[in-house]
């Protein structure tokens, strides 16, 4: 059976314990003593190191857990050169093995050319490709190239679970609520989340079905934010485009 715990760190960043058999994967950590105090508590044994794509914010405790815990870092083959300490690099076709098991590696690009989401047991390490009610910036490619990604993370059944990188998911919902204020989903999960923060308590993680119901960058189909836009006849790519756009200003 597969355990996760949650990892806080820096500001609004989450790094995950992932904990199979004897195997146990720190998913995305920024930095490397929340993570050894989770370590410490759990008593469990580092044994890799999984990153989803190169920016600091989520490798930048590579090295250190490496040397002190001689850790397999595994990341996008593609972005290798980008990857602080990768030892082993994956991509769709390769996938990757956890605690005997499958690994699906699915590559997920634009806010890196090389981000990626590992799928383990039904529970899908988003990065900063799909947030809770939201996803990631267009650093490195641009609206068809995150469209189709998403759209890859769609075909994902509807029970897995969503881990992502940021505590992003109030503001996110704010957003979403000005383009689709007549979504009792997205009304009823924002109580939940506002909830949950005021109680200091994380929003992840979510489930892939409850995001393409709420999550206004799943949702270029739905009318009412095509009227909030004033994109009635427009393709799904230019809706997600303006939805993203808007998103960066708001």
């Amino acid at each position: 059976m597969t355990q996760i715990e949650i990892v806080p760190c820096l500001s609004d960043n989450y790094a995950y314990l992932v904990k199979s058999g004897d195997q146990c994967a720190i998913v995305d950590p920024s930095e490397a003593a929340p993570v050894r105090a989770a370590l410490a508590r759990t008593g469990w044994k580092l044994t890799h190191i999984l990153n989803t794509h190169h920016h600091l914010d989520h490798c930048g405790g590579n090295l250190d857990l490496k040397q002190e815990t001689g850790a397999k870092i595994v990341g996008p083959g593609k972005d290798a050169a980008r990857i602080p300490g990768l030892d082993i690099g994956v991509d769709e076709s390769t996938g990757w093995e956890f605690d005997g098991r499958k690994v699906q590696v699915l590559e997920v690009p634009a806010h890196t050319k090389g981000a990626i989401t590992f799928v383990i047991d039904g529970n899908a390490f988003t990065g900063d490709t799909l947030f809770t009610l939201g996803c990631g910036r267009l650093f490195e490619g641009d609206p068809q190239m995150m469209w189709t990604s998403l759209s890859k993370l769609m075909t994902l059944p509807d029970a897995t679970q969503v881990w992502c990188g940021h505590e992003y998911t109030q503001s996110n919902g704010r957003f979403a609520l000005t383009l689709e204020p007549g979504n009792g989903d997205l009304k009823a999960r924002m109580d939940d989340v506002n909830a949950a923060r005021a109680a200091s308590k994380p929003t992840v993680p979510s489930t892939l079905g409850l995001e393409k119901k709420t999550n206004p960058f799943l949702r270029p189909d739905s009318a009412e934010i095509r009227k909030s836009l004033g994109m009635e006849k427009a393709g799904d790519v230019a809706v997600f485009g303006e939805i993203r756009a808007r998103k960066d200003k708001f």
